[in-house]
């Protein structure tokens, strides 16, 4: 085993402040990925900011939010953890 390898830490998702943090970001925006595209397949309106939405919006916001959710989702999954440890 080499060094790089053994010395490795194996943080887990909800180790640091950091992954907790992301974890969260991603859930709340993949929660409202999921509302955004589904008021734009009704073609309804956003109920806070009262826009109203079509499908081709409404698509683009879910792929938006999809996107900010993986990437979060990523980082806290492997992120190190940073001079704190």
């Amino acid at each position: 085993m080499t060094n790089a390898t053994a010395s490795s830490s194996d943080a887990e998702l909800f180790d640091t402040r950091f992954s907790m943090g992301a974890a969260a970001l991603a859930a709340i925006s993949f929660l409202l990925a999921i509302v955004v595209g589904w008021t734009g397949y009704q073609g309804s309106e956003l109920v806070v900011v009262g826009m109203d939405l079509d499908v081709v919006s409404g698509l683009a916001g879910f792929m938006l939010l999809f996107l900010v959710s993986v990437t979060s989702l990523v980082a806290a999954v492997y992120m190190e953890p940073g001079f704190d440890h």
